[in-house]
């Protein structure tokens, strides 16, 4: 088969992105056929060369998997973490993945998991423009002014927040819709026009809805689904 540049290998290995598998190999922490590669530009066959990562092995996969899982409340966003529930308890299919982004603790719905290292810069890097759009509960009922200020930014920790969707669905419940992911942005956003969020759902990214797709469960992504997700990809 054809050569594949070394942090691309990892990327499809699904070890990282090609970004922080530059920076590893950079850093020494990969090596091929037992010795240390830190120069960008390496090329490896995968069918002859044996390529390691912190001393592991490192096998590209047979295929891609790409999952939805509906999160609920009380699992961490991780592969591991000692003494916490972690989200990916709940897929097994005998393959490991892990998640693309992040839901916190309390906060429940659709996240996606995968073993392509390509996915998670692209999903996760605000220039591509994803959609996440997700269900609020507010502590107490919210004004349609209050909704507007939140739907045209407001500064939380030292920055404006990108311009939002809203729409209501009842005194205390709305649908927003973001294209960043900032840490807890919604509850920061609705602590700061002073009220709370008490329950957080997300429900789509991009053409990904979650529907209905039991809580704790997962399914594999379809095909016109996935077509959209890795459109633009590097080849």
């Amino acid at each position: 088969m054809a050569l594949i540049r070394l942090q691309k290998y990892l990327s499809m290995a699904g070890v990282c992105s090609r970004r922080k598998a530059e920076r590893y190999i950079l850093a020494g922490r990969v090596t091929v056929n037992g010795k240390v590669v830190d120069r960008l530009g390496t090329k490896v066959d995968q069918l002859k060369d044996r390529v390691c990562f912190n001393g592991r092995h490192v096998v590209l996969k047979s295929k891609y998997i790409y999952l939805a899982l509906n999160k609920p409340r009380g699992y961490v966003t991780s592969c591991h973490q000692p003494g916490e529930l972690v989200v990916t308890e709940l897929v097994n299919i005998g393959q490991r993945v892990y998640p693309i982004g992040r839901l916190d603790k309390e906060t429940t719905g659709l996240l996606l998991l995968t073993n392509d290292g390509r996915l998670h810069h692209r999903l996760a890097h605000p220039s591509f423009d994803h959609e996440k759009e997700y269900l609020v509960k507010a502590a107490w009922p919210i004004s349609d002014k209050t909704l507007e200020r939140l739907a045209t930014g407001i500064v939380i920790q030292g920055r404006k927040t990108r311009p939002a969707g809203i729409q209501r669905i009842s005194g205390r419940r709305f649908k927003i819709t973001l294209k960043e992911g900032r840490n807890r942005q919604i509850r920061r956003m609705v602590r700061k026009v002073g009220n709370r969020v008490v329950a957080l759902k997300r429900v789509r990214i991009d053409g990904i809805v979650l529907g209905d797709l039991a809580e704790g469960k997962w399914r594999m992504l379809a095909p016109e689904e996935l077509q959209v997700l890795l459109k633009g990809l590097e080849d």
